[in-house]
């Protein structure tokens, strides 16, 4: 992937309220009359030109030091890389899991039993080593989707990760994250792609592996930028995992086409052949998959642990800190109408 792809963030004043601006190392330089990459790309579509080709026609604004804004010392906040900006309930997070060959083994030894040799993880990452590359215009073996939730789910750059009370565990999970928008003729059009934390409660999914619905469904953060690259072809990265500002657990990672099963358009057709995933106006963030994760490797994180997660021409590292909930879990009462 090119390193001379246009970078952006998104970003939240107390004064100015939204912009996004160009990533322009050390600089950020903002974006006159534009207030979310969302409503760019819709300007873009409506004026029938590509998104960088828009992007270059653009006044452009302030300069802010980039260091002060990503280290929490300025007054503009950044925002998750992607988002609806006026209807979270619009914004779909979705993943697709089993796509890494070192994911699907730490599920074969999570869900392993002496009755079988593999278990249906292995058997479905196996599905797609074998069928998940198909020809130009031929439809794949459909991988293991799953639902995380609408926008409001979405963290930025140093927001917290949340253990909710009725969680076991939180654990990250270093991803690459799609960001998505459907024109107004129910096109899905891939607007780039983000540096993201899936996160996961691995000890509830661990129990059963038919727990893997309710091991998702938590918070998640992307950014803090977004990429507009065509494509992912291959990516290499670290994740870290530090307490008390020392590094406790790190590993090299890698994502892309040629470290996945499934070729990204398989993945991708999968996602929006489904009619409910193509409404005009629509945004989706979805997730791709991780090769390592801490838990994996015997690693529970604490309350206070910094989750960082960095890719290779992806931006500048996206690190959130771990909060475990301390209230206790109460009974959700349900009221007549």
């Amino acid at each position: 992937m090119s390193s001379e792809n246009i970078r952006l963030v998104q970003l939240l004043h107390p004064a100015e309220g939204r912009k996004i601006a160009i990533v322009n190392e050390p600089q950020l330089i903002l974006l006159l009359a534009i207030q979310s990459v969302y409503h760019l790309a819709l300007q873009a579509l409506e004026k029938h030109v590509k998104l960088c080709d828009y992007i270059a026609s653009l006044s452009q604004g302030e300069e802010l030091h980039y260091d002060e804004v990503y280290s929490g010392k300025s007054d503009w906040k950044i925002l998750p890389a992607f988002d609806h900006p006026e209807n979270a309930f619009a914004c779909l997070v979705s993943g697709t899991g089993l796509t890494h060959k070192s994911s699907a083994m730490n599920r074969q030894m999570m869900h392993h039993t002496e009755t079988s040799q593999l278990t249906d993880s292995m058997k479905m990452y196996q599905w797609g080593v074998e069928g998940g590359r198909p020809a130009k215009d031929a439809i794949g073996t459909q991988p293991e989707w799953f639902y995380k939730g609408t926008g409001h789910i979405l963290k930025a750059h140093a927001e917290a990760l949340e253990v909710p009370v009725y969680g076991n565990d939180g654990g990250e999970e270093a991803e690459i994250a799609g960001i998505y928008l459907i024109d107004k003729a129910g096109n899905p059009r891939r607007i780039g792609f983000c540096t993201g934390n899936e996160f996961s409660d691995h000890v509830m999914e661990k129990k059963n592996y038919l727990y893997l619905a309710p091991s998702k469904l938590r918070n998640c953060a992307i950014g803090p930028e977004i990429v507009l690259t065509p494509d992912i072809e291959a990516l290499e990265g670290r994740v870290d995992i530090l307490r008390k500002d020392a590094v406790i657990w790190s590993k090299e990672i890698h994502s892309g086409e040629k470290n996945m099963a499934h070729s990204l358009a398989n993945l991708e057709y999968h996602h929006f052949k489904y009619d409910i995933h193509r409404i005009p106006g629509q945004a989706h963030v979805h997730f791709f998959g991780a090769d390592a994760f801490s838990f994996g490797e015997q690693i529970a994180l604490q309350n206070g642990d910094l989750m960082r997660v960095q890719w290779e021409n992806m931006g500048r590292a996206l690190q959130n800190p771990l909060v475990i909930a301390a209230e206790k879990e109460k009974l959700v009462k349900i009221l007549t109408v």
